[in-house]
């Protein structure tokens, strides 16, 4: 009779089981290095994207109401009905598109799930997503996780700002694209897309089968009476879109992480198989305090007002110091151009404001694969006006 084999589960520096890692590329956001030497330096944070001031009181009521009224256990995997129908009812008023509420919305623990969930519901090994760089930081790791491989395009700069340059988006399909990303209002240049740019993007998935995301957590941020151009106002593209939103950006409540895709009900089916193994459902007393709230339409109806007199507050100070302005058509972002000031790379010009001048930015080379040095930095103007004022006032010596 053989001894028996004994195991041990103790692990030592030695012995220590080993990982492989599913995102070996992947280390620490430049968003966390900047808001950590933002603190240790004291500097005034316009790094990060998030409001530095209260939601609207009314908003925590609704919710409260909601946890009063014992809402407080598992909705339904798709959301709670009367946000989706509060959603479906917001959507087909501002862009003429009838989603169905019951099988074409579906309500997301905030926008990067939505993202990760609508990529890892389409996109296959050996798959194909054009991404449009410079690029929110979420979008490689996801398709990485997928199995997908991203292929780049990036954004040109010319005299009104950035642009995508479709014929370069065009020439980078091939039989193995099965997905292309867009970002409107875009994050980090405040650029937005038109109804021209839809339609050369029309043009480009008219006869194949593939598919569209569509970021537009930014979509009430759209100023100068310019319209936002969501895809699901183009009957074409919305038959082969999700097109994703956030509460989060739009009522000034991030850090709740609530958003929602609408989508076809055939991608919204598969979307759901993913979505509920993912998060399966999100916060109920939210979701019912949101679906009250939305019952009037005027906080965002009014929030391209709102931040664009922050946007012109800011820009108006940003003319006393030696930064060229991009334009910045849409979002809460402001991108400058500080070749004036500097010839450092973009990383070192920003951790150098941060700890000399007191003011955190981030860098628009960390939006990008491959960091590309534009002389580029980003501010979020997402601020209160003294805290605008104070970064205003660190920012007029250079």
């Amino acid at each position: 009779m053989s001894t028996p084999t004994t195991v041990s589960n103790t692990s030592t520096a030695s012995n220590a089981p080993s990982l492989l890692s599913r995102l070996p590329n992947v280390g620490t956001t430049i968003f966390s290095v900047m808001s950590a030497l933002a603190a240790e330096k004291g500097a005034v944070n316009l790094g990060q994207g998030f409001p530095d001031f209260d939601c609207d009181p009314a908003l925590v009521d609704a919710v409260a109401a909601a946890m009063r009224a014992g809402l407080n256990q598992y909705p339904l995997m798709p959301g709670v009905p009367a946000l989706r129908q509060a959603i479906a009812a917001k959507v087909e008023a501002l862009y003429g598109h009838a989603y169905d509420a019951g099988s074409e919305i579906t309500v997301t623990a905030g926008a990067t799930q939505a993202l990760l969930t609508a990529i890892l519901c389409c996109v296959h090994a050996g798959d194909e997503v054009i991404v449009i760089e410079p690029a929110y930081d979420s979008y490689l790791p996801a398709i990485e996780l997928a199995g997908g491989s991203a292929v780049t395009v990036q954004m040109a700069l010319g005299a009104d700002g950035y642009y995508v340059p479709w014929a370069q988006v065009a020439a980078a399909v091939t039989a193995k694209t099965r997905l292309i990303m867009v970002n409107t209002p875009h994050n980090p240049t405040g650029s937005i897309l038109r109804a021209a740019d839809l339609e050369a993007l029309a043009d480009i998935v008219r006869g194949t089968d593939i598919l569209v995301l569509s970021d537009e957590v930014y979509e009430h941020m759209v100023y100068d009476g310019v319209r936002h151009e969501s895809l699901s106002r183009h009957a074409e593209l919305a038959r082969r879109a999700f097109i994703v939103s956030s509460f989060g950006k739009t009522y000034h409540v991030t850090g709740w992480k609530v958003g929602y895709v609408a989508a076809p009900a055939a991608l919204t089916a598969e979307f759901r198989k993913v979505h509920q193994f993912n998060v399966f459902t999100v916060n109920t007393p939210m979701q019912h305090g949101l679906a009250a709230y939305m019952a009037d339409p005027a906080p965002y109806c009014q929030l391209p007002a709102f931040y664009q007199r922050k946007r012109d507050l800011f820009r108006d100070g940003l003319k006393h110091t030696r930064f060229r302005l991009l334009p910045a058509d849409g979002t809460y972002f402001q991108c400058v151009d500080y070749s004036a000031i500097s010839s450092l790379a973009e990383n070192d010009f920003a951790q150098w404001l941060t700890a000399e001048v007191g003011v955190a930015a981030i860098p628009v080379s960390a939006f990008y694969r491959k960091p590309r040095e534009s002389g580029i930095v980003r501010f979020c103007f997402a601020k209160k006006d003294e805290t605008l004022g104070a970064a205003l006032a660190r920012l007029a010596t250079l």
